[in-house]
Parts: structure tokens; sequence; C-alpha cells
């Protein structure tokens, strides 16, 4: 591992985590000496990575960022593939999708179809959600026993809302009922009021790479009983345009 490289990374991380600190925060955070964050951050700072706020101390993540990450999203073809199914997911059910990919405790929507009622909502691409408090987390680590265990490993899991599952064995149990349904719930867990269902992508490793999901607000859950099985259409034709042999896989280990 490069040292530098590896610190660099990790300032982002904090900044991504916190959104605007000090240098001294940054410092804190990742116990480095401020002399040496304040290295790193003008070298990320000359290649637009991180901006310091106009009249303040304080630093942010800059906008190549963001290039960086539609790069990525343009390349990922889980999303394109997502694209024409969430669509008539959204459709058929009247819910707002999701599809997401897992990153290390965390998921990022890589594609949000709004509700097709019209109605002003906020895009939701980029966004990131603990999967562990998710659907679509939760439907992407049943099948990828390793990442759990590591999950679980990194310490204790974090409280969303009163309704998150943060017990050790009580999630355990969790992933079970969704390797035996091929399909994943969430109720309140992440954001007070929103629900969701999800079922697993897998590829032609057979190796499961994301998951896609309706979100239901909870005046409206549970969903129709249609829901679940419309959830696991998507996911079977997205995976099956992966180039997956069957839906679900096996869990990898």
């Amino acid at each position: 591992m490069i040292q530098s490289v590896d610190r660099a990374i990790r300032v982002l991380g904090v900044l991504q985590a916190e959104r605007h600190l000090s240098l001294s925060e940054i410092a804190a955070r990742l116990e480095l000496a401020p002399s040496t964050v304040h290295g790193i951050i003008k070298t990320l700072q000359a290649h637009g990575l991180v901006l310091q706020e106009q009249g303040s101390a304080r630093y942010r993540l800059g906008p190549a960022v963001l290039k960086l990450g539609n790069v990525y999203l343009d390349t990922l073809e889980l999303r394109s593939r997502s694209l024409t199914w969430a669509g008539e997911l959204a459709r058929t059910t009247g819910h707002a999708v999701r599809a997401g990919v897992l990153l290390t405790d965390e998921v990022m929507i890589v594609h949000h179809e709004p509700r097709p009622d019209g109605s002003r909502q906020m895009p939701e691409v980029g966004i990131v959600i603990p999967a562990h408090a998710s659907a679509l987390g939760k439907a992407i680590l049943a099948y990828a026993p390793d990442r759990a265990r590591s999950l679980e490993a990194a310490g204790p899991l974090r409280s969303m809302t009163r309704d998150t599952v943060t017990d050790p064995v009580e999630f355990r149990a969790e992933l079970d009922r969704v390797r035996a349904d091929a399909l994943a719930e969430e109720r309140e867990e992440a954001v007070i009021g929103e629900c969701g269902l999800a079922a697993p992508i897998f590829d032609g490793s057979r190796t499961v790479v994301g998951a896609i999901g309706v979100v239901v607000p909870k005046l409206e859950w549970p969903a129709p009983g249609t829901a679940a099985g419309t959830v696991r259409e998507a996911a079977r034709a997205i995976s099956r345009e992966l180039g997956a042999p069957g839906w679900p896989m096996t869990p990898s280990e």
C-alpha cells in the first residue's frame, strides 16, 4: 500500500462523511499531524478534488469528485441495464425505484426512477445509505456472506432510527430470510416514513453485483402482494442481461 495515496483517500472519505471540516478537524479524525494533512489537501486542491470554502478555513469536496463519479456511472453496465426495467417497475408499482451497488458498508444509488405521479422529487443518484439499514443493502449482503461478515467485524451496526436492526444475531437471521425469498424488506430503518423492497442482481460470474427495489411510503406499507413478484422479475431480467446463468444464484463465499 502506498501511504500517501492511502492518506489522500482517507481525507476524501472524511470530507464525504462530514461535508466540510477545518484542517485541524480532518487531522484529528485521521490521527495525523496537521502539517501532513495540509500537504495532502493542497495537492487535492490542485486537482479540484477538494475546495476551501470562500471566507472560511473549512474544506469540502471539489467538483472533480463529481466528474469522476459521473465517469464511473457511465461505465457501470448494471446501471445501463437497469434503466428500462426501473422505468417499467416504477410504472407498474407506482413507486420510486432505486438500483444500487455495495461500497464497503454502504449502498450507493446508481439509478433513481422517480414516482410516476408527476410530483416533485429530489434526484438520488450518488447518495449513499448504510447497507445494513436498507433493502438494497440486505439484498446484496445476503448473497455475499464474506461482505456481511466484514461489515459485522468492523464494529457495531449503526442505528439510524429506532427501527434499525443492529443486533448481529437478528441481522444474520434477516439475511437468512432474504435468501429464502430472494427479497429484502426495510421498514423505516434508514429514514423515518420510508420502507422498501429489493431483490439481488447477479452477473455472468454468478456474483451479486447490486440490487434493485422500490421505495414505499410508510402510509402505503405493506406494499401490494404483486409488488414483491414485480421487483423479483426486474432483478431477474437485469441479471439475465448481465449474463447470469440463473436467478437467484447460490451465495458466494
